[in-house]
């Protein structure tokens, strides 16, 4: 491996053909520049997707009611139901596996005309109920004031707090919204706070910019829902599987509204870990793909590096005849082979890892401009190509591979060369 007169044989062949040289080294070249490549923009699909949920709970799940499809105890198919609050205090009584459950009222009749007032200001906006713990669930930043809390639930205070669009539209820029208030539908409420969510591009239910959010019991409350629970949400506790819970979840339900146990359409969901874990499954049967056809690829390149050794073998027959002539043992007329194979193999390869880096590189350059100018919460399903340092070191791994297999049948060959016959061979 360090002998200095094989490696200027070496160099020596490659610069007397550099034409062949160059062709038979654009086949491993390519197969890795490709397979870096497709990889890289693999993971950026991967991190587009996940930078979506990135502080999202995933290990959460949202329920609510639907029309029933199975007649069931004297009640007809297509009966409209809804969830309620002895759904909620039932399900965390029996299921000790939920950590955090919060239920929700959606209000689709209030936002109606210009539905939110203050002073000369007016605008439409959704109006939603939320418990403190739905912010476990969908963090959020407040640039001003705080969240819902237990007293004012326990207490039903007619508060609220605000997205950013309703404070742009309702309040002056620079304005501390906290303490004055807002005429919803109308009945006051005082602004507690401004939220910024952690997630812009993921809204259960509405737009969460252009929503106002009221403590639950009091919305409940004052805008006549009795005891209503339009959907929930809830996250599982440690190492709980979200779907195991899913599925105890529906039978309570079923139980308290007198739901057939077929009626698989009458509670619908979305469960957040399931959608991931989809998305996962997706995504590594994508890798698989591109590994197949990127070793393949790289196959077929040392296929054609194998030919031109074998080559380069018949054209050298003479002088390996020599070389066995004078005493040169079998071990060093492979390591010649085999040394130029793999010398040729692993430049070609880096060439193609450093090639595809770079546009990589490039790559994520022109997409980090191209996000600075778009709006801040615009959502980008392909964010930072790259290929990770596992990758780079299974890279070289298989062009080391890659040229020894290559450059082993010719070796073979060329040491089953008689020294008489390669004298005699022109």
């Amino acid at each position: 491996m360090f002998d200095r007169d094989r490696w200027q044989e070496i160099l020596n062949a490659i610069k007397q053909n550099k034409f062949r040289s160059i062709l038979t080294a654009f086949g491993v070249f390519w197969a890795i520049f490709m397979l870096v490549v497709m990889t890289g923009s693999g993971n950026a699909l991967v991190n587009g997707i996940t930078h979506g949920f990135k502080d999202f709970a995933t290990n959460s799940a949202f329920l609510w009611a639907n029309r029933t499809t199975v007649a069931y105890e004297g009640y007809d198919r297509g009966r409209w139901w809804s969830l309620n609050n002895a759904d909620m205090e039932a399900i965390v009584d029996e299921i000790p596996e939920i950590d955090v459950l919060s239920p929700r009222l959606q209000g689709w009749n209030l936002r109606e005309g210009q539905n939110v007032v203050r002073g000369e200001k007016a605008a439409a906006f959704n109006v939603m109920g939320d418990y403190p713990q739905y912010r476990n669930i969908d963090p959020c930043t407040m640039p001003y004031g705080r969240y819902i809390n237990k007293e004012d639930i326990e207490l039903k205070r007619k508060v609220c707090i605000i997205g950013e669009k309703v404070y742009e539209v309702m309040f002056n820029e620079g304005e501390d919204p906290v303490g004055k208030y807002l005429r919803v539908n109308g009945v006051y409420f005082m602004v507690v706070g401004v939220f910024k969510s952690n997630n812009p591009n993921i809204n259960i239910g509405s737009n969460k910019k252009e929503t106002i959010y009221l403590p639950f019991t009091t919305m409940q409350q004052t805008f006549n829902y009795g005891d209503e629970v339009h959907f929930f949400g809830f996250t599982a506790k440690p190492g709980v599987n979200v779907q195991s819970i899913v599925d105890r979840i529906k039978p309570i339900i079923r139980k308290h509204h007198k739901i057939s146990p077929e009626d698989d359409q009458a509670i619908g969901g979305f469960n957040v870990q399931s959608e991931l874990q989809t998305i996962e499954y997706t995504f590594l049967g994508i890798n698989i793909l591109i590994w197949v056809v990127g070793i393949g690829t790289l196959i077929a390149g040392a296929v054609g590096v194998s030919n031109i050794m074998l080559v380069i073998v018949r054209e050298r027959t003479k002088e390996i005849g020599i070389q066995r002539a004078i005493g040169a043992r079998p071990a060093i007329v492979i390591g010649q082979i085999l040394s130029e194979s793999v010398f040729l193999t692993t430049v070609a390869g880096f060439l193609g890892l450093a090639m595809g880096t770079l546009v990589l590189h490039l790559t994520d350059v022109a997409l980090e401009a191209a996000r600075a100018q778009a709006p801040p919460d615009e959502q980008s399903f392909f964010m930072n190509p790259e290929i990770g340092l596992p990758m780079a070191i299974a890279s070289v791994i298989i062009l080391v591979i890659v040229g020894f297999l290559a450059g082993l049948i010719p070796a073979m060959k060329a040491v089953r060369i008689k020294p008489i016959e390669a004298l005699h061979h022109e």
